[in-house]
């Protein structure tokens, strides 16, 4: 797929381009001597926009570099970002259309019998989480639980405070540039000495009783260079439901949300996810146009916790191609806690 071959619709370039990769297989980026028009919007070209959007949904990405042409200063810092050791991708090169061709489709018949780049190593020593599950509440006032996300890079020594405060003031841009919030949306941003935050309001509800899928609420940077995502479960009127099937896509969407925020750099990491105040949770299914007329209470006003423990790190491929896997895994160990899964 081409947007040249695009015909005309009734959407904005962005939308209509970024449809089409969302429905694509594999993602083609083809690095010539310009980087294009930046768009005022996002704060970069629609060549960015797309490399972005395809890290975020875990698509693969094949990197072609055109040899023999000059890059101008905006291409070579893509490029850089594109070719980084850790968290881009291992780019080839190309001479001319023929050259370019034959090397796509051998990828392509390597694709569909190549293994999974995400691998585990049992832990050393014993990593230190910081969580945040006592702490309630989200932008509004509402107070429901919520699902949080932990990423912790292995071995890094953290930032420095001129690091930290450098990296609190492209948070907001970084969440925005991965197209996780809409672009109306306000963005509260503060920071310590410890972390940095970017929260976000819960959308509004056109009734009581309306469905709500999970939202996104928070992202923190911490000083270790941990980044956690806190985000609403899919509810209805009756409550919070954990679903064996909504809930491992919502940790994978924001195992890949933190890799589009292209903040750890380290190849090995540690993942862990919680919920809080689990006790006003139920194992159901989340139906999106059907709100519940009952629900199975099966840990209210029992003492008990939802978190996973890691013992072990993964490759950063946890945060792109190996984030669906990732994601089942941490799902249904959090669900066999819950008390009214026994």
């Amino acid at each position: 797929m081409r947007f040249e071959d695009f015909s005309a619709q009734p959407t904005p370039s962005r939308e209509a381009c970024l449809a089409a990769l969302d429905s694509a297989d594999v993602c083609v980026f083809l690095l010539g001597p310009s980087y294009g028009h930046v768009f005022p919007e996002t704060g970069q070209s629609a060549t960015h926009d797309e490399w972005v959007a395809a890290k975020t949904a875990g698509k693969p990405r094949w990197v072609y570099r055109k040899l023999g042409v000059t890059f101008e200063d905006a291409q070579q810092s893509f490029a850089r970002d594109v070719e980084a050791y850790a968290t881009g991708v291992f780019r080839d090169s190309f001479q001319d259309t023929a050259e370019l061709l034959t090397k796509v489709v051998r990828k392509v018949k390597e694709l569909e019998a190549g293994p999974s780049s995400l691998s585990f190593a049992p832990l050393t020593q014993p990593v230190s989480l910081r969580r945040s599950l006592d702490e309630g509440g989200v932008q509004g006032g509402v107070s429901v639980p919520l699902l949080e996300l932990h990423v912790l890079p292995v071995g890094f020594a953290g930032y420095s405070a001129r690091q930290l405060e450098e990296l609190s003031t492209s948070l907001a841009d970084r969440i925005r540039r991965s197209g996780a919030v809409k672009s109306d949306t306000a963005l509260t941003a503060s920071s310590s000495q410890a972390h940095a935050i970017v929260s976000m309001p819960l959308s509004r509800p056109p009734r009581w009783d309306a469905t709500r899928p999970g939202e996104l609420v928070e992202v923190r940077l911490h000083k270790t260079g941990q980044v956690s995502l806190r985000a609403t479960l899919p509810r209805d009127a009756m409550g919070s439901i954990l679903d064996q099937d909504a809930l491992p896509q919502q940790i994978t969407a924001l195992l890949r949300l933190i890799g589009a925020l292209n903040l750890i750099q380290h190849e090995r990491i540690v993942v862990a996810v919680g919920v809080s105040d689990p006790q006003l949770t139920q194992i159901d299914r989340f139906n999106p146009h059907q709100s519940r007329t009952r629900a199975e209470l099966g840990g209210f006003m029992r003492s008990f916790a939802l978190q996973t423990e890691p013992d072990e790190s993964a490759s950063l491929a946890a945060l792109d191609a190996g984030a669906e896997e990732v994601a089942r895994t941490l799902s249904r160990v959090l669900i066999k806690q819950h008390p009214s899964a026994t």
